[in-house]
């Protein structure tokens, strides 16, 4: 019984900050209307999105086209963070490097403070008249006597994306180079050297031997990022808004428009919060049970060369 009493309070926490939010939620999809008139209609709010309201299925603000703008904005985004994210680590844990602790605390700043602080400062450095990029545009004209013009960041889709993709980029890096720097100190120093004597090249150790050692410690942390940038809101919401004309928006930032800036449809916005969830969790159980199948073909491989197929 005592082992239970000491696990209470935190089933307590997770159910109620967790769990019931979760189970509201969904609840809550099954409903239509303002919240002073709330009525059941069943799946019709997941029947609506998914049909994109009788509309084209690809058109402006479907949610396939949200979807995929969704999904492209994770990849790139933890595509950079990761490839920063380890060079950055790759070069701290050099031995010869001085000053590496001053390094490191400059490289955290971004991921230290707040996310929508991050997020104003970056729109402000993309405003066409005083912003800092503006400034950079002018003093490279000066200094090598062209002729660019300043960038309305916001007016299209391919520069509003990259505006956001920029902003998530400087916040996300820091945290997969934290990361990587934990892994590396896991990697032996006698099987760098060993490699080493055997003629590998500096590029074949960091790809044959020092990569695949930090990959388990990476991979958890790559699924983390996925998920969080999947859901990064304060980037889109306050450096894009969206803009132009929504094409920049992403599921939780359209779910947000659909509760509180389009006639108050929390059922709506409920359905769509539903729909991420299941994405989400669809995709990293997919994943994770790949990623299990794989591992154990390769312990297989190792212990039974022969018997693999």
């Amino acid at each position: 019984m005592s082992a239970y009493a000491y696990v209470a309070h935190s089933v307590l926490a997770i159910g109620i900050l967790v769990l019931l939010p979760l189970f509201l939620g969904a609840l809550t999809s099954l409903f239509a209307g303002r919240i002073e008139n709330l009525h059941y209609v069943g799946l019709t709010n997941f029947a609506s999105i998914l049909t994109a309201r009788g509309g084209p299925l690809l058109g402006t603000g479907s949610f396939y086209i949200v979807l995929l703008v969704t999904v492209l904005w994770t990849v790139i985004n933890v595509f950079f963070h990761v490839v920063i994210g380890v060079a950055l680590a790759l070069v701290l844990s050099r031995p010869i490097l001085k000053l590496k602790a001053a390094y490191r605390v400059l490289l955290i700043i971004p991921w230290a403070v707040p996310s929508y602080v991050t997020a104003l400062a970056w729109k402000g450095m993309f405003h066409r008249q005083f912003g800092a990029v503006t400034g950079l545009i002018h003093a490279l004209n000066g200094f090598f006597g062209t002729t660019l013009e300043p960038i309305a960041w916001f007016s299209r889709f391919s520069t509003a994306f990259t505006a956001n993709v920029a902003t998530n980029v400087w916040l996300g890096f820091p945290f997969m180079m934290v990361v990587t720097l934990g892994a590396l100190t896991a990697v032996p120093d006698d099987v760098l050297e060993a490699a080493k004597v055997d003629g590998a090249t500096r590029w074949q150790r960091l790809r044959l031997v020092t990569l695949p050692m930090i990959k388990p410690s990476l991979m958890p942390a790559v699924t983390m990022g996925s998920v969080w940038t999947f859901n990064m809101f304060n980037v889109v919401f306050l450096v894009s808004g969206g803009d132009p004309d929504g094409t920049t928006e992403i599921l939780v930032s359209e779910a947000y428009r659909w509760a509180f800036t389009r006639d108050a449809q929390y059922g709506y916005a409920a359905a769509y919060a539903v729909l991420i969830f299941l994405l989400l969790f669809g995709t990293t159980r997919i994943s994770e049970a790949w990623r299990m199948q794989r591992s154990a073909r390769e312990k297989q491989l190792v212990t039974n060369p022969g018997g693999a197929t």
